[in-house]
């Protein structure tokens, strides 16, 4: 899915720009400049944090004609300083301008989850728990978003409704039950993990009894939290979620749970500062 969703997302970022059409003379101010001209440029950060988004950048280069050579200073998962360069760009210089602004805004959002991802991995160092994403991701960016997360040091969860379980308080509902909506599940699709969204103790050991594969507790308090690991006592993997901030995974990690998903790492997603330097003619 990634490859494909790369070379989508790309061409609807450039569209976007030029009003519909990859095409370069929809550019009108690149147009000033001299069809033949050329030029080179440096894209730096001027924030440290963690690189992600090469095969983007690539892909934008390509859909506009492959017209510049690209070199490389980083790569994916990198760790990154104030000032560092990350990658050299020389070629026809109205493609280099058009390409500017989609190139920046997607390494831009992509490090910056990336970023974001490894301070909260930072922050459960020591404890075998992984941090995971979730589906809160910005339209039509899933995968991408989950890339970064990678890169950063977390895992994926489903990346999507059709790649596992995930049977939450309305479906529960809808079903009659958390057993019955767990025997469907294995009927329907046995090949699929099947996790369970439980918010008491009471509903845990309905979990349990029907054999979940993961259990999310949703919205726990932390001494919750503790007797919830007590009662799994290893019969199923459990998992975090809900109230949880870079303050406070530390502690929920340490507790014994396998997982724990936070939504913002792909929902309130801050840009990396980055700049591209032109050479002056």
């Amino acid at each position: 899915m990634l490859e494909d969703d790369i070379k989508a997302t790309v061409s609807m970022a450039l569209k976007e720009d030029l009003g519909g059409a990859l095409d370069l003379s929809l550019d009108v101010t690149s147009q000033l400049i001299d069809e033949n001209e050329e030029n080179e440029a440096t894209v730096i950060t001027r924030e440290a944090g963690v690189f992600c988004g090469k095969a983007w950048v690539e892909e934008v280069y390509r859909q506009l004609g492959n017209r510049v050579e690209l070199q490389w200073f980083v790569k994916d998962g990198d760790k990154i300083e104030p000032g560092e360069q990350l990658f050299h760009v020389k070629g026809n210089a109205r493609v280099m301008l058009t390409a500017e602004r989609t190139t920046l805004n997607f390494v831009q959002t992509l490090s910056g989850v990336a970023t974001e991802v490894s301070k909260y991995v930072a922050a459960m160092e020591g404890t075998n728990c992984r941090l995971l994403d979730t589906r809160k991701t910005l339209p039509c960016l899933r995968t991408a978003l989950k890339y970064a997360v990678t890169c950063g040091g977390g895992k994926n969860h489903r990346i999507g409704l059709f790649d596992m379980f995930l049977i939450k308080e309305n479906h529960i509902m809808a079903c009659g039950g958390i057993e019955k909506a767990i025997q469907r599940a294995r009927q329907n699709h046995p090949e699929l993990k099947v996790e369970v969204e439980v918010e008491n103790l009471d509903e845990l050991q309905q979990a349990l009894d029907a054999k979940a594969d993961i259990i999310m507790l949703d919205n726990f308090e932390y001494d919750m939290m503790i007797h919830a690991v007590k009662q799994t006592n290893h019969q199923s993997q459990l998992e975090i979620s809900g109230n949880v901030n870079i303050d406070t995974i530390g502690r929920y990690a340490q507790t014994g749970v396998d997982f724990i998903s936070v939504g913002a790492l792909t929902k309130n997603v801050r840009a990396l500062d980055l700049s591209m330097r032109f050479v002056k003619k």
